[in-house]
């Protein structure tokens, strides 16, 4: 059996942490700040983690050492 590459894209958007919780950065920062809200901007600020469910298809869909 061959090795299963890991998905290029999932590599560059998530990270495990040390408990294996899913870490994700949030979306929407990249430009446009002006319309933004100050809340929004302000709570998007730092990474969070992904819920159980979603974490669990990150896993095994596209993190394949995770």
């Amino acid at each position: 059996m061959p090795k299963l590459k890991t998905k290029s894209s999932a590599k560059k958007r998530f990270r495990l942490t040390a408990t294996g919780k899913v870490r994700m950065n949030h979306a929407g920062k990249r430009h446009g700040m002006i319309k933004r809200t100050n809340k929004f901007i302000r709570n998007t600020r730092h990474a969070s983690t992904l819920s159980k469910p979603d974490a669990r298809i990150v896993k095994r869909n596209f993190l394949r050492n995770g």
